[in-house]
């Protein structure tokens, strides 16, 4: 009777003292086991909201502003450097005053600077006909380099302080050519030069032209504003020798080549390979730098790549 009652007496305090379901042992001390049971309401209280789809949709939202934050501060920054780099480039332009450029110039004001150059050369520049007559047999590989040849003559002359009128003839608007050009260079039909299907012969004085060859016996002396010079539409892998030499001799017009054996000489190399033959823009850019320097050791730095195999007589070593 006793034991019995012992032992009921020991299971009821067992069943007072025994810890709620589900939280840890209290290790006897009733502080820590208030907190244990703090915790565990916090947690069952937060973990309805992390499953909400209300809640979740607020959290989502709060990251993407985070997001679109600091996407943010990575814009302004990068528009912060943008604007100290033109400041920089700004203040180095105004630090060089013989660079041809006014840094407060608009991009408008330029263009209409470039403009009004270009039509002044017109009347009173000197004339540079590329003649486009030879273009009938060509591939269109020698097309399309024909074409980047001129996009990159116009652009030169575009940057001269004192730049050629240029005129395209024998240029047909209905030819492969012309397509070509409208292809690979962007507004070629607002290009500021004359387009004509007339051959060079037919447009000018024959006294007046003066066809530049690599085969004339007569070098180019000087750039006379009175004459119009004349580059044959060709390249490298459409030349066949003398064919701008006979067109010149058949209208009998006078002719002449870049000095390029007075003032250079062969260099040594691998290939020995040697050309005075050059793409018209670099023909171009030896013809415009002489213009505006009047020195041909300078021009023809200028335009014979050291790929032709000639350096100047006194960089040779």
């Amino acid at each position: 009777m006793d034991c019995k009652s012992g032992e009921s007496a020991q299971r009821t305090d067992s069943q007072a003292f025994q810890e709620p379901e589900g939280l840890p042992e209290a290790g006897g001390e009733d502080g820590l086991s208030e907190s244990f049971q703090l915790l565990q309401v916090d947690v069952e209280y937060e973990r309805p909201e992390e499953t909400s789809p209300a809640n979740s949709a607020v959290w989502s939202s709060k990251n993407v502003q985070r997001k679109q934050r600091h996407w943010e501060r990575i814009v302004s920054s990068k528009k912060s450097k943008r604007k100290q780099e033109r400041e920089r480039r700004k203040a180095k332009r105004a630090e060089e005053p013989g660079n041809g450029t006014c840094p407060q110039h608009s991009k408008r004001f330029l263009k209409a600077l470039t403009k009004e150059k270009l039509l002044e050369a017109k009347h009173s520049g000197p004339r540079l006909c590329v003649d486009l007559s030879m273009t009938q047999h060509m591939s269109k590989k020698e097309l399309s380099r024909l074409a980047g040849q001129i996009r990159r003559l116009y652009g030169s002359n575009k940057k001269a302080s004192r730049p050629f009128w240029i005129c395209l003839t024998g240029f047909s608007t209905a030819s492969p050519l012309y397509e070509e050009c409208l292809r690979m260079n962007d507004g070629f039909s607002a290009y500021l030069l004359d387009v004509t299907e007339e051959d060079c012969f037919s447009l000018f004085p024959l006294e007046t032209l003066v066809y530049l060859t690599p085969d004339s016996k007569h070098p180019l002396e000087d750039i006379d504003q009175s004459t119009v010079y004349i580059i044959g539409g060709l390249v490298d892998e459409s030349i066949q020798k003398k064919v701008t030499f006979q067109k010149a001799r058949e209208y009998s017009v006078k002719t002449a080549r870049l000095p390029i054996q007075e003032y250079m000489i062969r260099r040594q190399n691998e290939k020995n390979y040697h050309s005075e033959i050059l793409a018209i823009n670099q023909v171009f850019d030896v013809l415009s730098t002489y213009f505006e320097t009047r020195n041909w050791p300078e021009a023809l730095k200028k335009g014979v790549s050291p790929g032709k195999g000639y350096v100047l007589r006194n960089s040779a070593e």
